[in-house]
């Protein structure tokens, strides 16, 4: 009788598999999308994976699966197997031209064929991810790329972090599918893969399969299959009832009765039947196998057992043949991870030491035959599973050094808390590491602090101190203050600036040192109080002075940032201040201290904008985000440099460009406290065009972020104004009012005038008794700088009673000219409707007249409806004459500012991509701008468009 092993038919996924190639074609064509493939064990996801897989046809098909290692995943196996599999089918030197950044340095970290990995930092890691992404998204520029991830109920939290991410960025990737399995039997309800997949199923493009049992008529025609024959009905009712519709188990249940004997009555007995009907010797063979896990290397396997090759091979053959191992690439898998499962737990304690002893001191003999950082975390997982405490310390001591390499900080903090666990086991435990206890505590929780894990590093920080004696060992202790103190500022919690002094009160003055520097430097950062300006000041001056004596630039260059950035706060005295900048460029370069880069990037530009110096300030970010993208991080990075870009670029009229900035950032799914400022600024556009319903959706937005924690007034005191604005243009004034006094009454203005004066400008326009307290508040704040000269004498014109229209014209025409100088121009139209009731109101038709016309002009320009309402309502009311704005003058074509931009990137040749880089927005926003680029030109194509361009000498080249 002929049995198969499997069955050549493929049964009961035609609908799984509809879903799957209809998924790759939507990613044909540019739609990147995630499938979550779940199912009980024995269900039939590799099946379906291999069933799709094959027919992808050109796609290019990446596999990774995730390995088991005792009760936790290896860091990142599925991508270093996916790496592997590149660099053996394109070649090392290729895989390295398509990685961003121009260095693969990041992806050293998983594959030792790519150099030595860069610096640690808390950046690289997302430097790795984004090197990943940046790889993917390059091979999918000449075909779609599949990349299967298998087994995720294994993944430790490294990989889940990774494919985390690369699912949340990959939307603007395009042409990339992302396929994860995982069992559906094993999700407990702590299992940590639980949240992940609840989190990912709320992304849009997202979806979410369940593979369910094989119904009777399905399990008839896969046993058909199976048996070559139509199985009898009892034949069907037997295996169906048995099986309850598991296509594993249909296939050991057909074969097990095939073979004659009496069907097994466990589960368990049923998996290893088919390995008890193989030869003693590869029996025994598969029983040492179990012992490695999922999969197992060929070398290493042929070190366990002592075999020589022939020897080995013997003892292979009938597994392969059997069905139970399968080849893979340089080593075996057992064909069912349940398979593996059932041998490794029928060992006996005894075998189960002997076995895990064998494989520990086989890597002990040469670590080699696994790749790193493989070889040393699994080296320590038997030693662990083998019982022998000294060297199960030991060996988790260096796992923990090469989870460090591979930016896997979960796995090295389960290692280091190992360490910990075994300690007092070991009398010689500090010989074997070369560190004290209170030095091991110390490093799990700068680990911890790096793992997101901030109460836990929190509280090893406290116990490491407890074991430091202060007046002993000070440097140790304020090693572990500083670090404490920085947790607890993450934490948002009391007592980090106390830490801060504490260290820097136990850190000897002389000689000067790279701790006493870093010490001074984090206070000064930490020193926000307007009140203490001047002790952050002497701070940040003092630290740049130990880092110059101590030869440590990333020292001087952080603490210059915090002493540049707090001069220039006197917006009026930034040139003389704003060479600081300069400076702590420079020393960051030499560094190569990438943080204090990406800071200056973000202070200056900062700077900048609270000075009015809004073109300057868009040029610093734009320059910033272009670093982050050179260094491979420009979704991460890159993404809190697009606040500080959006601004400007809202300042300067330029509200379309600045909402694509917007919205390509918040797709790339930032930190909440970034979403706040991002959707802020969007919230001020859709204000300012009378799309109220937008605006009530982006506050909502932004209040279920700022309820949930503890935000600065440059964060709460915007978010308060918009509501009351919001208030106020839907009618509902005396609300408007309450939310206004509320603002006013509760927050001490003087401590953020840059904040507050936008704050009384828009709360001046809700009249009633609001009007006498801001012009109370605008008497006693400070106004530093052009941007907050002009809004002062914003305010002061809304406030001036109508009592004297003179003084009233007066004060509005000085208005708009701040206004005008600053280049900004909502504000100016804003306060040109303003000058103009004012000049109305002295009689002035001419003056009234001129500032009309400059109001409805930017209005329009700007798309601000609502302004546009007021001025023209004026205008009727007055009967001033505007201007035919229908007359010829506008843009060519029909072609708006932002398409004219794209356009001129088309006539140089440039792709969407390229053009995407360029303007830091998405590349489907440039496939949208060029697709009605086309439309207007009348034109089929992007060679026609430049054409018609040159032809017209659009852009006089």
């Amino acid at each position: 009788m002929t049995i198969h092993q499997v069955s050549p038919l493929f049964v009961g996924r035609a609908g799984e598999l509809d879903l799957l190639l209809g998924v790759l074609g939507e990613t044909r064509g540019g739609a990147a999308a995630t499938v979550l493939v779940g199912g009980e064990a024995g269900v039939g996801k590799t099946r379906l994976m291999g069933e799709f897989t094959d027919r992808a046809g050109d796609a290019l098909v990446l596999v990774g699966g995730c390995l088991e290692l005792g009760t936790e995943g290896l860091p990142f196996a599925p991508f270093t197997a996916v790496l592997r599999s590149l660099v053996r089918t394109l070649g090392r030197d290729r895989v390295a031209e398509l990685v961003p950044g121009g260095t693969t340095r990041g992806l050293a970290r998983l594959l030792p064929e790519f150099g030595e990995p860069d610096r640690d930092g808390a950046e690289a890691r997302a430097r790795l991810f984004e090197q990943l992404l940046g790889l993917l998204e390059r091979l999918a520029e000449d075909r779609p790329v599949i990349l299967v991830v298998e087994d995720a109920h294994w993944a430790d939290r490294s990989t889940r972090d990774l494919l985390s991410f690369l699912v949340r960025y990959q939307r603007g990737t395009g042409r990339l599918m992302i396929v994860v399995t995982y069992r559906s039997d094993e999700l407990h309800r702590a299992h940590p893969l639980r949240p992940l997949l609840a989190e990912l199923s709320r992304v849009a493009w997202v979806t979410r399969v369940e593979l369910s049992r094989l119904s009777r008529r399905e399990v008839a025609a896969q046993a058909a299959g199976i048996l070559a024959r139509e199985p009898s009905p009892a034949d069907i009712e037997r295996v169906y009832s048995r099986s309850e519709g598991n296509p594993l188990f249909v296939e050991a249940l057909l074969s097990e009765d095939g073979s004659g004997g009496l069907l097994p009555e466990s589960l368990r007995d049923l998996l290893l039947a088919s390995v008890e009907r193989l030869p003693d010797e590869t029996q025994e063979l598969l029983r040492m196998a179990s012992a490695g896990g999922q999969r197992i290397e060929h070398d290493l396997l042929a070190a366990v057992t002592g075999f020589d090759e022939a020897a080995l091979a013997a003892r292979l053959r009938p597994a392969v043949a059997g069905n139970v191992l399968a080849v893979d690439g340089e080593g075996y898998a057992f064909r069912h991870a349940l398979i593996r499962e059932a041998l490794h737990d029928d060992l006996l304690p005894g075998e189960h030491t002997r076995l895990h002893t064998r494989f520990a001191e086989a890597l002990e003999r040469d670590l080699s035959v696994l790749p790193a950082p493989r070889g040393a975390i699994e080296l320590a997982h038997h030693w662990h599973a083998a019982r022998d405490t000294t060297w199960a310390l030991t060996s988790a001591w260096h796992a923990a050094a090469a989870a460090r390499r591979s930016t896997a900080y979960d796995e090295q903090l389960r290692m280091l808390s190992r360490v910990l666990e075994l300690w007092d086991h070991v009398p010689d435990a500090a010989e074997r590491t070369g560190r004290g206890h209170a030095d091991v505590l110390r490093q799990t929780a700068v680990v911890a602090h790096l793992a997101g894990e901030y109460d836990r590093a929190a509280a090893l920080a406290s116990a490491a101190l407890g074991e430091i004696d202060r007046a002993a060992d000070p440097v140790a202790a304020a090693r572990v203050l500083r670090l404490r103190g920085l947790i607890r500022y993450d934490l948002s919690r009391p007592g980090h600036i106390d830490d801060l002094y504490e260290a820097a009160a136990l850190v000897p003055a002389e000689p000067p040192s790279r701790l006493r520097g870093q010490v001074l430097e984090s206070l000064a950062r930490m020193l926000h109080r307007p009140d203490r300006r001047a002790e952050r000041i002497a701070t940040a001056e003092q630290a740049i002075e130990i880092g110059r004596r101590a030869g440590d630039d990333t020292v001087q260059a952080q603490a210059l940032i915090s002493l540049t950035w707090t001069r220039c706060l006197r917006f009026a005295e930034i040139d003389e201040h704003r060479g600081g900048y300069a400076e702590a460029r420079r020393l960051a370069v030499r560094a190569d201290a990438y943080n204090a880069l990406m800071r200056v990037a973000i202070s200056e530009s900062d700077s900048l904008e609270g000075a009015g110096r809004h073109e300057e300030a868009a040029q610093v970010a734009r320059d910033g985000i272009a670093l982050a993208e050179r260094y491979g991080l420009a979704r991460t990075s890159g993404t809190f440099l697009s606040i500080n870009l959006a601004e400007p670029l809202m300042s300067l009229g330029r509200w379309d460009e600045a909402l694509e900035v917007i919205e390509h950032a918040l797709e790339l799914v930032p930190p909440p406290p970034h979403q706040t400022g991002l959707r802020g600024f969007a919230t001020d556009i859709a204000l300012a065009r009378g799309r109220l319903d937008q605006a009530a959706e982006l506050l909502a937005a932004i209040e279920r972020i700022v309820a949930r924690g503890s935000f600065r007034e440059q964060t709460v005191l915007p978010h308060g104004r918009r509501e009351a604005e919001l208030l106020l243009a839907r009618g509902r004034v005396d609300e408007a009012r309450e939310a206004g006094l509320r603002l006013l009454r509760s927050h001490d203005l003087g401590a953020e005038p840059r904040y507050s004066w936008g704050l009384l400008a828009s709360l001046a326009e809700l009249g009633g008794p609001v009007v006498a307290e801001v012009r109370a508040l605008a008497e006693r704040l400070p106004a530093d700088g052009d941007l907050q000269q002009a809004q002062r004498l914003t305010v002061t014109a809304m406030t001036v009673t109508e009592d004297d229209p003179e003084a009233r014209l007066k004060a509005w025409d000085a208005a708009v000219a701040a206004w005008e100088a600053l280049r900004n121009p909502y504000a100016r139209a804003r306060v040109c409707e303003g000058a103009a009731h004012a000049a109305l109101a002295c009689g002035d038709r001419e003056h009234a007249a001129a500032r009309l016309a400059t109001a409805d002009e930017l209005a329009r320009r700007l798309g601000a409806r609502p302004l546009l309402a007021r001025v023209d309502a004026l205008a009727r009311r007055a009967g001033i004459a505007l201007a035919d704005q229908s007359a010829p003058g506008g843009p060519p074509l029909g072609l708006t500012a932002r398409e004219l931009e794209v356009l001129r990137h088309v006539a140089r040749g440039r792709s969407n991509r390229e053009i995407a880089a360029e303007l830091f927005i998405a590349v489907k926003t440039v496939s949208v701008h060029v697709s009605n680029i086309l439309a207007k030109l009348g034109v089929a194509s992007r060679g026609e468009a430049a054409a018609k361009a040159h032809a017209l000498r659009l852009f006089g080249e």
